[in-house]
């Protein structure tokens, strides 16, 4: 049987030495300024941590949740480009994408000259931020507001006021080449309509640079609120910048029904002579160049009737000529009558072939007959 061993009673010496020993083990191997000593690291770290920290106020709270919103509604303003922002007019590349606009009627921009001197810019032009840019500074390509930007830059040229060094802009996000020539179009045709060539080299340009599947695609979707007889005389000016576009001189200066005679000439095989014809002269006017054209267009036989386009039956047009001495019928069916009153002359056009399209072309002939030479 094992010997029972004895418990003795430990001395106040003993006790002292293991109190020592604990204290040993429990405390910090080193000591740091501040710190309490004989207290575990982690309940030291909770301390510091505690004495530092100095709770918001519900005010302060609520202030910070409202510069979090505002910073998040900024920065989804400016992805969905309706931030509008000031930017250096050196810093915007007015070329980077074909304009539709061939040329810029002094008149006109000198009156949007003097309104921005004299008002500020009311309209911001739009941008896109270009992917390729090098150096320090950002640099933009236009979407719309090509006339805004030269007027911009040509009233810093003329007066030197750093005011006009940056032209306010709204960033648009990268969106498909596609979309940017359709706004750049939308807007020039509310603003400032454009001429018939102009819609027409706009929409081959675009095809060109891969825009639209093709010239046909670009007008449909360029011109989509145009009715169909918009789009069909948008194709066939379409055609004559394809075929002439290097040789004329003065297309903008071709009316309606003159373009769409060149466009009829084309199509029937004519451009080899129109070319040559072109080539023999020097027009210093549209009116001379306009002659030469028209005399290929004379010599050409009648266009074969397609058998397979059948259309509504004609109806008789009536007998051409003078009713009376107010009244007059052309050839194509329309009446014109002649009224007078207190404030001038009436004209009265009447015939189904009227439509909004002959009309506004009707006008422009008929200023151009009483312009001032």
């Amino acid at each position: 049987m094992a010997k029972r061993r004895k418990l003795e009673t430990p001395s106040s010496a003993d006790l002292n030495r293991l109190e020592e020993e604990f204290r040993r083990e429990t405390s910090p191997p080193s000591s740091m300024p501040g710190q309490v000593t004989g207290v575990a690291p982690i309940a030291q770290v909770v301390a510091e941590t505690a004495a530092v920290a100095q709770p918001k106020t519900a005010q302060e709270r609520a202030r910070t949740a409202q510069l979090e919103a505002s910073e998040s509604r900024l920065q989804e303003a400016e992805a969905s480009g309706l931030l509008m922002i000031n930017v250096l007019t050196e810093n915007i590349d007015s070329e980077a994408m074909v304009r539709d606009r061939t040329v810029l009627d002094a008149d006109e921009m000198m009156e949007l000259r003097s309104s921005i001197s004299s008002n500020g810019q009311r309209l911001p032009i739009e941008i896109f931020e270009k992917s390729d840019v090098t150096g320090q500074s950002k640099r933009y390509g236009l979407i719309s507001g090509y006339r805004r930007l030269m007027a911009v830059r040509e009233l810093y040229g003329l007066s030197n006021d750093d005011q006009y060094l940056t032209v306010r802009a709204i960033v648009r996000p990268k969106s498909d080449a596609d979309t940017a020539f359709v706004a750049m179009v939308e807007e020039n045709e509310v603003r400032s309509e454009l001429s018939q060539f102009e819609r027409g080299r706009i929409a081959v340009i675009s095809a060109q640079q891969g825009a639209f599947l093709n010239v046909e695609d670009a007008v449909n979707k360029l011109f989509a609120t145009g009715s169909k007889a918009k789009r069909s005389k948008v194709r066939s000016f379409a055609l004559i910048f394809e075929e002439l576009g290097d040789m004329l001189e003065f297309p903008d200066a071709l009316s309606e029904k003159r373009g769409l005679q060149l466009a009829q000439a084309l199509r029937q095989g004519a451009e080899a002579r129109i070319r040559a014809a072109l080539a023999t002269v020097s027009p210093i006017t549209a009116a001379e160049e306009w002659l030469a054209i028209e005399a290929v267009i004379e010599a050409l036989e009648p266009p074969a009737k397609d058998p397979k386009r059948g259309g509504r039956p004609r109806r008789t047009a009536p007998t051409s000529g003078w009713r009376n001495e107010d009244t007059m019928v052309t050839t194509s069916g329309v009446t014109i009558r002649k009224q007078a009153d207190k404030g001038g002359f009436v004209l009265r056009f009447e015939g189904i072939t009227l439509d909004h399209d002959l009309m506004d072309c009707l006008i422009k002939e008929i200023r151009t007959y009483l312009e001032k030479p």
